[in-house]
């Protein structure tokens, strides 16, 4: 063998490898993982709403979740069965609300709601999520996020749901 056919039998080997690597990869969706990026269903908001004084600020600032989980994916048995924005008259002022439901029979170990929240322009404002953990199999839970953004600023939302099995 040759030094130039060196270079060939390696670039065949790793194309190779890197086929098997992606073909076992996709095997995941078939245990009840959507797998991919998250899909996110928009939805326009048309409301009118006061800004939050200092003090709601701070405790609506303590209480929005922004972090999200790296470790939750999205996943066939979750499902945002309705949603809504939804105008709260405290602290808590501009809200995404509704209910999340795990339609397998196993439990979940995480489910997390995110939102993305867009300007009339069409620039994210901001993402914000709720989480709960052991979600049973047949179960709902019902959700609330917490938007940072006042009222007026938030034209549309986006929404949706991932997991970790168990």
């Amino acid at each position: 063998m040759t030094s130039d056919e060196r270079p060939r039998r390696r670039a065949v080997l790793s194309s190779l490898g890197g086929g098997l690597a992606a073909s076992v990869a996709g095997c995941t969706d078939d245990v009840g993982t959507g797998g991919g990026d998250p899909v996110y269903e928009r939805r326009a908001v048309d409301v009118d709403g006061e800004e939050r004084s200092e003090s709601e600020m701070a405790t609506a600032d303590r209480l929005a979740e922004q972090e999200i989980h790296e470790q939750v994916t999205p996943l066939d048995a979750l499902v945002v069965a309705d949603h809504e924005f939804s105008l709260e008259d405290d602290y808590r002022r501009s809200t995404v609300q509704g209910t999340v439901e795990n339609e397998q029979d196993d439990r979940i170990e995480t489910a997390e709601v995110r939102v993305r929240v867009y300007d009339d322009e069409g620039r994210q404002l901001g993402p914000y999520l709720d989480h709960t953990v052991d979600l049973d199999g047949g179960s709902q839970w019902s959700f609330e996020v917490v938007l940072l953004e006042s009222p007026d600023d938030v034209a549309e939302y986006g929404i949706t749901v991932l997991g970790t099995p168990t």
